[in-house]
């Protein structure tokens, strides 16, 4: 019952604290500049000229070290898959090595209980027919 009422009071006092905190935050300075939106949005937007020659700088490729970039990522998810691949065939012929070896110890086990049972002591074959 004590730990509760710690545990109320941790909170009630960590709201309190956060509170006081967002309000101090939300102040605003009446000595700041304020915007207009005329100004927000020229400080946002750029000349048209000034934006074509940044997307035609952009569209540019950088012919011999992106290339490289991009066969080393690609060369590295080949090998990650081909890896993967390699463990799953891995991983299956060892489940069908231990069924293989399963099946075969059943089988000769029960080979065995039928000799056990069927033997009717005129082993070896040997004489069996003379």
């Amino acid at each position: 019952m004590i730990w509760t009422k710690a545990i109320i009071a941790s909170l009630l006092m960590s709201f309190i604290l956060l509170s006081i905190t967002i309000t101090e935050g939300a102040t605003v300075d009446s000595d700041a500049k304020t915007n207009t939106p005329t100004e927000a949005g020229q400080q946002v937007f750029m000349v048209e000229s000034d934006a074509s020659k940044f997307f035609k700088r952009r569209s540019r490729r950088s012919t011999y070290a992106e290339r490289l970039a991009e066969q080393r990522v690609h060369t590295a998810n080949n090998e990650r898959r081909r890896e993967y691949y390699e463990e799953q065939s891995n991983e299956h012929e060892n489940y069908l090595e231990e069924d293989r070896d399963e099946q075969l110890e059943r089988s000769r086990e029960v080979n065995e209980q039928f000799r056990e049972f069927h033997y009717d002591g005129l082993y070896p074959r040997s004489r069996w027919f003379h």
